[in-house]
């Protein structure tokens, strides 16, 4: 199999600028996922991110994770667990309003350190949003006003740290799924890996790299796009050695946008996705998010041919 793209955008504006486009169209067409390097965001700055997350996980979330273990005895369990992630997280919402200030037990450095790389990953987001648009032949602009609804986007970041875990063929550290929204942008640990998607039928690691960001399409660029980009399996195994760090940046719709595929791409083709408002479709995820998309887009298919039908 292939190796998993790996692309840096050092070539944004330089000669090498055609072969990175083809490397970033080639990702979204067969992975649904690629990893990009050198893509602005100072490794310095990283490091620190990192190690204030590490912090704030072992003097603040570790305990009451270990003592959620205990309570359920997942130390002792037999058979496969499905009804729950062996993970301990916390979300932070930057856009359209913030809540970093409201969550508890978060120091004041981490609170500006994580504002800082919110903007950095958002600026980050919309160029590689850009990059998708030049590649699929839409106008500049058009996917983040896809996005816009009448706050702008949705924009957070679910902080998670994935424990040893001494079960792991029987817990998964997240179970199997595809991201409800944008584009996912993921600062993962490089030391212990697990993120794994699903390629032609089988299970394939994405590798830990250091400075490294992982980018990851969610259902909404597969309806925009009318399925020439897909959105793509992916789970986090649970490993018996070392804390797994995971933060994964969802940028997303905003709640009352209106999501559909491109006119411009349906002009000579069936329009295969139906039409709905974000915040809709969340509330149907909500409920069916370790199943498969499908049956989702298949609810809105029948809403719509159902009101089209009434309004005949």
């Amino acid at each position: 199999m292939a190796n998993f793209p790996v692309i840096s955008l050092e070539k944004m504006n330089g000669d090498g600028r055609g072969a990175m486009m083809e490397q970033i169209k080639d990702a979204c067409e067969n992975w649904g996922f690629f990893e990009v390097v050198e893509h602005g965001i100072e490794p310095e700055f990283m490091d620190k991110v990192e190690r204030l997350t590490k912090e704030h996980y072992r003097k603040c979330m570790e305990q009451r994770f270990n003592e959620m273990v205990a309570s359920k005895g997942l130390e002792t369990v037999q058979s496969e667990i499905d009804d729950l992630d062996w993970e301990s997280t916390f979300f932070l919402r930057h856009l359209p309003v913030s809540n970093i200030s409201d969550i508890p037990d978060l120091d004041q450095e981490y609170k500006d350190v994580m504002r800082e790389f919110a903007a950095k990953l958002e600026k980050l987001a919309e160029k590689l949003l850009d990059l998708l648009c030049e590649n699929l032949g839409l106008e500049k602009g058009y996917l983040k006003q896809a996005f816009h609804g009448s706050n702008g986007p949705s924009f957070g970041t679910k902080v998670s740290n994935y424990p040893p875990c001494p079960k792991p063929d029987l817990i998964k550290g997240l179970r199997a799924h595809t991201d409800a929204g944008g584009i996912i942008l993921l600062f993962q640990d490089d030391k212990v890996s697990g993120l794994q998607l699903l390629k032609d039928g089988e299970w394939v690691d994405v590798p830990p790299m250091r400075h490294s960001i992982v980018i990851n399409l969610g259902d909404q660029l597969e309806v925009i796009t009318n399925g020439k980009y897909k959105s793509v399996m992916h789970r986090v195994i649970a490993q018996t050695d070392g804390t797994r760090m995971s933060l994964a940046s969802f940028y997303n719709p905003g709640s009352d946008a209106v999501i559909y595929p491109a006119p411009a791409l349906v002009e000579n083709e069936e329009k295969l996705y139906p039409r709905f408002v974000f915040e809709d479709y969340m509330k149907l995820y909500a409920g069916l998010k370790f199943q498969a998309k499908e049956p989702r887009f298949e609810a809105f298919k029948n809403l719509e041919d159902a009101s089209t039908v009434a309004s005949a």
